[in-house]
């Protein structure tokens, strides 16, 4: 296993348990992104990740991140399949009704991930890097 999967996997170890609190993960200069899903944007650097995870996070009660597999794609991005759970604090919405097929690209670079794309529709996921058919 390697470094980065090391990195990766210890980020949603965290996410699972409901923990959101640590970006020792995250490069200085990171690009986050939701690629897709309810309100595709993109945000850079520390304060623009706190921003749009906040923004993301705060609007569900329970929130969490499951980690279903993870794949190597080369030596920098590691593709995660994941679902999310937990309650629309307006809606009641349950968010495993949005996220059920989920996915993460995390690029990582000498221990710190510094672009991290959402994407809501796994597929489209797949798609955009090749993995589909």
């Amino acid at each position: 296993m390697s470094e980065n999967l090391d990195v990766v996997r210890s980020i949603y170890t965290d996410w699972e348990r409901g923990d959101f609190s640590s970006t020792e993960w995250a490069h200085p200069d990171i690009e986050y992104v939701h690629v897709d899903g309810p309100s595709p944007r993109r945000w850079t650097g520390l304060t623009g990740l706190a921003e749009g995870a906040a923004t993301w996070i705060n609007a569900w009660e329970s929130f969490r991140i499951e980690a279903e597999d993870f794949r190597e794609l080369d030596g920098e991005r590691i593709l995660v399949l994941s679902k999310g759970s937990g309650r629309g604090r307006a809606s009641g919405l349950n968010l495993g009704q949005l996220t059920r097929n989920a996915a993460d690209l995390l690029h990582v670079r000498d221990g710190k991930v510094t672009r991290f794309a959402v994407y809501f529709d796994r597929d489209r996921a797949l798609a955009d890097l090749g993995l589909m058919g």
